[in-house]
């Protein structure tokens, strides 16, 4: 199982592609903080903050996922790392008591021996190391501040620790989001994963402003590999899938696709309207927000635009068929998407 709701994971929960869904979301994406303590040049969040901090509580989540009692997955990440909620452990022991599939993605700075084994308690399925380099030097360009050897030796110590207990989960990946200046990382980053025991490599996508321009990170459209991608990036991907194949490590791509096939656009010219996240999922902010999707708070300077309700106002059900996702979802079938999706299949991945 992964986070792929919107590209068919749980498409047997869509009955019709209208604008109002008979069935709850199966899938919920909640931001456990929007708090981070790095500064990585490829994320909205260190550049323009557009909700204040917020921590979101148990008792906040507790009551949010209580609303969806077929409830299926939960990802516990958005904007922030979500080891700074020391609530953390708690809510992931609580969804897995309801049978809930969990996972989250981290940077990995906070993974102290005391954190490790609450993962490890709590029932975690999944975690995801965003590390997106190979080398210290290439760390701090992309994520800015010297971290790199805090967290391999982070990881190591919990991959050690996961096998001296004898446990199989949670199943541990590294992450590189694929960038234009730092994809000859990867067959190197490929190489440390398997050094550092890890069996699972993931090309994330980059997704950017339209209007990012240099002096404001790197996630930029120059940086873009999605429908952009050259020779040298196409080989550079094949050699690390054979040496993927050949230390024994699952080498994919965010949207449960082949790393190649994730920088390769639909042959539609409406891919966007291929998405089914409007009818699987919800993502909900710190600050109780309702969001379409973990893509849009990337891809949206328009903010205000994006927000669908609030969960901390109203019950999620009334949310999820009003009138403000009826729209998003007639819009999102159509030739004039909402500006958040304009780009999705177009100049990222969807």
């Amino acid at each position: 199982m992964t986070d792929n709701a919107g590209r068919g994971l749980y498409f047997d929960q869509v009955q019709t592609l209208g604008p109002v869904v008979s069935n709850p979301p199966v899938c919920l994406y909640l931001e456990t903080t929007n708090r981070c303590n790095l500064l990585c040049q490829h994320c909205p969040r260190t550049f323009a903050s557009v909700e204040r901090p917020a921590d979101l509580s148990f008792d906040q989540m507790k009551a949010i996922t209580d609303q969806v009692p077929n409830l299926r997955q939960a990802v516990l990440h958005g904007i922030g790392e979500p080891l700074i909620n020391k609530d953390l452990p708690k809510m992931i022991r609580h969804l897995k008591d309801r049978d809930v599939y969990v996972l989250f993605n981290s940077n990995g700075t906070m993974l102290y021996d005391h954190i490790q084994r609450q993962l490890l308690s709590s029932g975690l399925d999944e975690y995801r190391i965003s590390l997106d380099a190979a080398d210290a030097k290439t760390f701090e360009k992309v994520r800015g501040l010297p971290r790199f050897d805090l967290i391999v030796n982070n990881t190591r110590d919990f991959v050690a620790l996961k096998k001296k207990l004898g446990m199989e989960h949670p199943k541990i990946s590294l992450w590189l989001v694929g960038l234009r200046e730092t994809l000859d990382q990867l067959p190197a980053f490929v190489r440390l994963a398997h050094d550092m025991e890890v069996g699972e490599v993931y090309l994330q996508r980059l997704v950017f402003f339209d209007d990012r321009q240099e002096g404001n990170g790197l996630a930029r459209p120059d940086q873009g590999l999605f429908a952009a991608a050259g020779e040298e990036e196409i080989d550079l991907i094949a050699e690390a899938e054979r040496l993927a194949h050949d230390l024994g490590i699952t080498f994919r791509a965010s949207g449960a696709a082949s790393p190649e096939e994730s920088l390769m656009p639909r042959e539609t010219n409406q891919p966007w309207s291929l998405c089914r996240r409007p009818w699987t999922l919800m993502y909900i902010t710190a600050n109780g927000n309702v969001l379409p999707c973990c893509v849009a708070p990337f891809s949206e300077r328009d903010y205000d635009g994006i927000v669908l309700g609030n969960a901390f106002e109203r019950p999620l059900m009334d949310i999820w068929n009003d009138y403000l996702y009826q729209k998003f979802r007639t819009d999102l079938l159509g030739p004039t998407p909402p500006h958040a999706c304009q780009n999705c299949g177009v100049r990222w991945s969807l």
